[in-house]
């Protein structure tokens, strides 16, 4: 099999990232004003539960599948045989699922016909072949397609969804795109697979493996939705899932831009280094990891901070002044979370400590049940999100606190500090800028202006090392190409 271009698979990863971090600015303003608070809320609530069934019939499947086929890609009919072991495992999963999403929905009076359609979504992770794709590093064939049809969402979106009481027409329209999405990897199957004798066949052996996979993903999985659960459960108001669905929708397109992308490329050559035992070289990816995660995430953290009071009812609409607070209370999470990533995927996967890192997400799970079931009821989706908030912050803490000295507090400090500063200097220009006479939506530009050029000034005055050395390598190409262009001309 042709060895795959890592520059080409960046190019496509990238292109996808940015896409998709794109979607909710195209949608997100003109749903949440034709769905209001309550309609976004009740998506969410529904949506929450239908999570845990989709996990089940996952168990971990699609880490795993990526893996397995990874190392057999160059032999074709073992490449094949897992393929089949690993899919009919998935279907035999869905199906138990399916039939517990099926109890479920039995005793659910309330909403029921929006979890009848979230069966969908079930479906769609039992036709879900991505992972073959990413193990064969064909990452063309998962992108394009995936953005295709969501775009073809959008579209749908913006043509059938007109008024609150279309909200199981988007509900429908967002699962169905997502089964069109595992539905269009099919075609391309027989590229790369091939017939199998059925007594070649062994999927119990893949059981326990998946089981491994499955345990971290549940830890990470069930405390990211439980929140919705139980701000529904606990409060009995639609309207405050929807604040926290709105915040908690601009968070995580900041938290892409934050780490998303630098871990995908550089979590591969960590596992790489740690079997060459370039101890050196991991400690300096580290550095170079963080340096970039809190300059991007402390300027994503203070920027929306700042921002927050005139950019949600521009953005959302009326009605969402709730989702401030929450943006002033969630914000922080952007670069606690990107510090967890970081020490995740360069130190606990790569170094095979997945048993013990999954055992602190175990431990910030049981602190995010415990503290939403004391605030939801006083302060609703700000209880959440401080719960969030703690949980996040303690699953931080443990990470550093046992990562054998790879990041340490003083390392944290040399990378974020003059961040912090920079930071701090940037949010008061914005507010500054607020107060500026003039169109709200060029109000919004002028503020977020202002903020990335005082951001960057003040860490070019405090000389800040990661970015001085940036523009060092910058000066250094521009030169050296410079040069050439000389010596060419003098030829």
């Amino acid at each position: 099999m042709k060895e795959p271009s890592i520059k080409k698979n960046f190019i496509y990863s990238m292109f996808y990232q940015v896409f998709t971090l794109l979607m909710p600015f195209i949608t997100a303003p003109y749903v949440s004003r034709v769905l209001g608070p309550e309609g976004i809320g009740i998506q969410s609530y529904t949506a929450s539960y239908q999570v845990y069934f989709s996990l089940l019939a996952a168990l971990g499947t699609s880490e795993y599948g990526a893996r397995e086929i990874s190392r057999v890609r160059n032999d074709r009919y073992l490449r094949s045989r897992i393929f089949w072991e690993i899919t009919l495992l998935n279907v035999l999963t869905s199906a138990a699922s399916i039939l517990a999403w099926g109890v479920f929905i039995g005793f659910a009076a309330k909403y029921r016909i929006y979890y009848i359609v979230l069966t969908i979504n079930l479906l769609a992770v039992m036709a879900d072949i991505s992972w073959l794709f990413r193990g064969l590093e064909e990452f063309q064939t998962v992108m394009v397609r995936n953005a295709a049809c969501k775009t073809g969402g959008i579209i749908c979106i913006f043509v059938f969804v007109k008024s609150r009481d279309n909200l199981l027409c988007y509900i429908v329209i967002n699962a169905l795109t997502v089964l069109a999405s595992s539905l269009s990897m099919w075609p391309c199957l027989k590229k790369y697979i091939v017939k199998v004798s059925r007594g070649d066949l062994k999927i119990r052996r893949h059981l326990k493996e998946t089981l491994i996979y499955f345990i971290p993903t549940v830890a990470t999985s069930v405390y990211a939705v439980l929140d919705k659960t139980l701000i529904g459960l606990m409060t009995q108001d639609d309207a405050q899932n929807g604040y926290y669905q709105q915040a908690d929708k601009i968070i995580g397109m900041a938290k892409g831009i934050t780490f998303t992308a630098i871990n995908s490329v550089t979590g591969v050559r960590i596992s790489y280094l740690f079997a060459e035992k370039r101890l050196d070289e991991i400690h300096q990816r580290i550095a170079y990891t963080l340096h970039y995660i809190f300059f991007i995430g402390t300027g994503c953290t203070l920027g929306i901070m700042g921002i927050a009071p005139e950019f949600v009812p521009v953005f959302f609409g009326p009605g969402y002044s709730s989702v401030v607070s929450l943006l002033y209370i969630l914000s922080p999470v952007i670069v606690i979370i990107g510090i967890s990533n970081c020490i995740s995927s360069h130190y606990y996967t790569p170094s095979g400590r997945r048993v013990q890192s999954t055992r602190f997400l175990i431990a910030g799970a049981g602190v995010n049940l415990l503290l939403n079931l004391l605030l939801i009821p006083d302060y609703h989706s700000c209880g959440a999100a401080v719960a969030s908030i703690c949980a996040e912050l303690l699953i931080t803490v443990l990470y550093v606190r046992y990562s054998n000295s790879f990041v340490t507090v003083r390392l944290l400090f040399q990378c974020g500090g003059k961040n912090l500063l920079a930071g701090i200097v940037m949010y008061g220009a914005v507010r500054l800028a607020a107060g500026a006479e003039m169109n709200a939506f060029l109000r919004l530009f002028w503020q977020a202006g202002t903020g990335c050029a005082v951001y960057i000034l003040v860490l070019l005055l405090l000389k800040e090392e990661w970015i001085m050395g940036i523009i060092s390598e910058w000066f250094y190409k521009i030169s050296g190409g410079v040069e050439k262009w000389k010596k060419r001309n003098r030829k």
